[in-house]
């Protein structure tokens, strides 16, 4: 047995002073871990009798020293206590755990197991913010020096050599031979029973997971239907004892990302490529700029660049082709042509990726001559367009149901490019039609294809027979499925579940099922989708218990139901008010490994809510959190507004202090909830504590904040605590109209006096069209009061303003000042009109 030298262990256990029993040694390939006493080993070599992962990170530094070099050295540097904090993470850090859950953006930090060394990419700032800070994506603050890292194309020879040595295609290309093997598909099958999960299967899934090949595992990964369980299982294998990913999980990993909104996770995998030393590539950082454009952080995504330059990796044209992506879905299309003479100046040239995003973007913002006109210079830059160039304009067209233009672009596609339109052009055209509503149409096309010679498949049948549907011409529909039988083009079950759907659609559900019995007499067998629409028409009926017997029988017609098909049935139950049972199908959803979104979350606990069960919608979104959904902000406040609705302050403001345990950062509508009911039921000090919290965390109040303020310290008759609360708001978020709201509440409230006395003065700051409103609110209510002095006062302060009041509201003030006797004040009232040259209306003096 190999004992660490008595310094290395000082060392080590300076850094971990709370665990000073710490002890290694090495026997057979076996390692003691002594925590407290107690020592002793597992299967997998190691075993803990705390936390088994509390620290992977130091044994697998030990380890990788140990078999790196022929003796056992160990670097003392290496084992800093500012290294060992980066590798265990802070102290209330929580190891990822296969049967544990994941959330995305949670701000969790998982425990790798990395080497001590690390690269600069961790410096970088941009990422260490709230996903919620950039929700709005603003990209108008993007200027030509954010493009600056086009600059470093070219200077780095270092870079550029070591990307050449990296190619990892032909081995991501085997992916999806090795999705048959099975040791993949017996993993993912445990996967799939994560629910009911138990240790003897997971040391089950760990001899699997030793067992594959990094082509498996990527395999693995693709074949999950939710990229969280794939996310969650890459995390859960990088946790285990002797095994490390390969690069190519990573690359694969970051591919399937780029697809999903999961940008925070995306962001985790590239700082740990660097952090492990794994070759970045250009399309890396690419997959984390869309990830983070889907997700809708545009401006977060932009900053990948810097980061990419930081890391020490230049540019090339794929991440140029991304950059413009992302500024085409901004709808910043100018700063994405400014972005192109860029890449031109540094030597980047672009090619017809490139001219294809700046189309898709003019299409967007709906400047298609300037498309078409760059279409025709492409050929003068030495790009020639491509069909998907002509196919996008036409995508535009087929929207519009601009026909004639489609028309003139497949003429000009063949006239100028030398692009004959084919099968692809014609299929193409009527799925964009049929998927626009535009059935007609798109048979028009169908019946010129068949006039040129070209065949048009059952798929292009069955798009135009699915928007035949959707329009409710079901017969027009049945038609064409006659047509495609006597030409011998068999419908198959797309064809068949367009028109199911249809019959569904228009409430006949009888004949939908007829069908359905029709397509297994003649072999067609009905899929999970063709259910799917069954279930939706029944519960759209109000027979969401037969969709749920139905779904219950699954088995025995042999088909699976998948996300759709549960949540189709609990939204049915939703729908007419059996809002238990929609839960019980919501936890039979998750039990079956599928993860409700926050959209659906929030229908189910809003109806809770509604019927004043906000305690059972609590629970129901707890256990959607505990078993790995993803919960926002959104349905948290849901839950507080039921709360409040209740008048249960107390368990609303348990659950923001719950948002803040988990990291859910409450926005806006969360404090304006909560102070809206403490203000209803006069907690004015606790509602003036929160607005301080809100301000002080970086919240800015919205319109609806303001008058929800104003409304419930008016109600109150707190004014002072009212305008010293509002100079703070006022300080964060301008608002020109708050000091008319509150004059204005207060006059419907019946204090005019506070309003004159306290307000007047704030709004006729600025004499415009809206205090003279706000004006004529006050004289109204100091006339409906009896009182026509002030209302005088209040006209007088109007014209030493410059502002000319109503004439004939002051002729309202002059008849009630004659009746009191003020004859002089009335008379002034008048000569201020005609000092500023009104004429007067006849008057009838008394």
């Amino acid at each position: 047995m190999v004992l660490l030298k008595s310094n290395i262990y000082a060392r080590i256990t300076e850094t971990l002073p709370r665990h000073r029993n710490l002890w290694f040694g090495s026997c057979n390939n076996l390692v003691y871990v002594e925590f407290a006493g107690k020592i002793g080993t597992s299967e997998s070599g190691i075993h803990f009798s705390r936390d088994p992962f509390a620290y992977n990170g130091v044994i697998t530094a030990l380890f990788s020293s140990w078999t790196s070099s022929p003796r056992f050295n160990l670097n003392p540097k290496l084992y800093s206590q500012n290294v060992v904090k980066e590798e265990l993470g802070s102290k209330d850090s929580k190891v990822v755990s296969f049967s544990d859950t994941f959330y995305e953006g949670r701000g969790k930090n998982c425990s790798y197991k990395d080497n001590a060394s690390s690269c600069r990419f961790d410096d970088v700032n941009e990422f260490e913010e709230s996903e919620n800070e950039d929700g709005g994506g603003d990209l108008d603050c993007i200027d030509d020096d954010d493009f600056k890292v086009l600059e470093s194309f070219g200077k780095s020879e270092k870079q550029v050599k070591k990307a050449e040595n990296v190619d990892f295609s032909g081995r991501i290309e085997v992916v999806e031979d090795e999705m048959r093997h099975p040791l993949v598909k017996e993993t993912c099958r445990l996967i799939e029973r994560q629910s009911a999960w138990t240790p003897k299967l997971e040391i089950e899934l760990r001899r699997l997971l030793r067992s594959m090949k990094p082509q498996q595992i990527c395999a693995v990964l693709k074949s999950q239907s939710d990229e969280r369980v794939a996310l969650k299982f890459f995390y859960w294998a990088d946790q285990q004892w002797r095994y490390r990913h390969d690069p190519i999980v990573y690359y694969v990993m970051l591919q399937l990302l780029s697809r999903t909104k999961l940008c925070q996770g995306a962001k985790r995998i590239l700082k740990l490529m660097a952090r492990r030393r794994i070759p970045l590539r250009p399309e890396d950082f690419g997959c984390v700029m869309v990830a983070f454009s889907r997700a809708g952080h545009l401006r977060k995504a932009m900053q990948i660049l810097t980061v990419m330059q930081r890391a020490g990796i230049e540019p090339d044209l794929s991440i140029c082709n991304t950059a413009i992506y992302v500024l085409v879905k901004g709808d910043k299309i100018e700063k994405s042509l400014r972005f192109l003479e860029r890449m031109q100046l540094v030597g980047i040239t672009p090619n017809v990726v490139t001219y294809n995003c700046l189309i898709k973007g003019y299409c967007d913002v709906h400047r298609v001559e300037d498309a078409l006109e760059l279409i025709s210079e492409m050929p003068y830059k030495g790009c020639y367009p491509d069909k998907v160039s002509y196919y996008t304009l036409i995508a535009f067209f087929c929207k519009q149901k601009r026909i004639d233009e489609v028309r003139e672009l497949v003429e000009k596609m063949a006239k100028d490019s030398n692009l004959l339109p084919d099968q692809v052009t014609y299929n193409t055209i009527i799925h964009m039609l049929s998927k626009h509503g535009h059935a007609d149409e798109a048979l028009d096309f169908l019946r010129e294809a068949d006039e040129r010679g070209f065949r048009v498949d059952k798929v292009g049948y069955s798009a135009i027979v699915d928007s035949f549907c959707k329009e409710g011409r079901i017969d027009k529909a049945k038609e064409l499925v006659n047509e495609m039988i006597a030409k011998g083009c068999l419908p198959d079950v797309v064809t068949y579940t367009a028109v199911l759907n249809g019959f569904c659609l228009a409430g006949r559900i009888d004949q939908a099922k007829k069908l359905l019995q029709h397509m297994y007499k003649h072999g067609c067998k009905p899929n999970t989708v063709t259910y799917t629409a069954l279930l939706n028409g029944l519960c759209q009926s109000g027979r969401s218990t037969e969709a749920r017997e139905m779904m219950n029988m699954c088995e025995e017609s042999w088909w699976r139901p998948n996300a759709i098909t549960f949540s189709v049935v609990m939204h049915g139950y939703r729908r007419e008010g059996k809002l238990s049972e929609a839960c019980d199908v919501g936890r039979e959803m998750i039990g079956k490994g599928f993860f409700l979104s926050p959209v659906e979350i929030n229908l189910i606990i809003r109806s809770l809510c509604q019927e004043g069960r906000a305690d059972e919608a609590k629970r129901f979104m707890v256990e959607c959190l505990k078993k790995g959904c993803a919960i926002n902000v959104v349905n948290f406040t849901t839950v507080i507004h039921g709360f409040c609705q209740k008048n249960e302050l107390d368990a609303a403001l348990s659950v923001l202090d719950d948002m803040y345990l988990i990291n859910k950062h409450p926005d806006a509508v969360t404090y304006t909830t909560l102070i809206d009911g403490l203000g209803k039921q006069g907690r004015m000090e606790e509602a003036i504590d929160l607005a301080n919290k809100m301000l002080h965390r970086g919240v800015v109040p919205t319109a609806v904040t303001y008058r929800t303020v104003i409304h419930r310290f008016c109600q109150q008759h707190k004014v002072d605590d009212l305008l010293k609360l509002l100079e703070k708001m006022l300080s964060r978020q301008a608002c020109k109209t708050v000091y008319n709201q509150v004059i204005e509440k207060l006059c419907g409230l019946g204090y005019p006096d506070e309003a004159y006395n306290k307000l007047l003065g704030k709004v006729l700051r600025t004499a415009s069209r809206v205090d003279a409103n706000t004006c004529h609110i006050l004289i109204e209510s100091y006339l409906k009061e009896g009182n026509p002095l002030s209302s005088y006062k209040v006209a007088c302060r109007m014209f030493n303003r410059n502002l000319i009041p109503d004439l004939k509201l002051c002729d309202k003030v002059r008849d009630r000042l004659m009746q009191d006797g003020r004859v002089e004040e009335a008379d002034k009232l008048m000569l201020r009109f005609v000092e500023r040259g009104r004429s007067l209306p006849q008057l009838q003096r008394a």
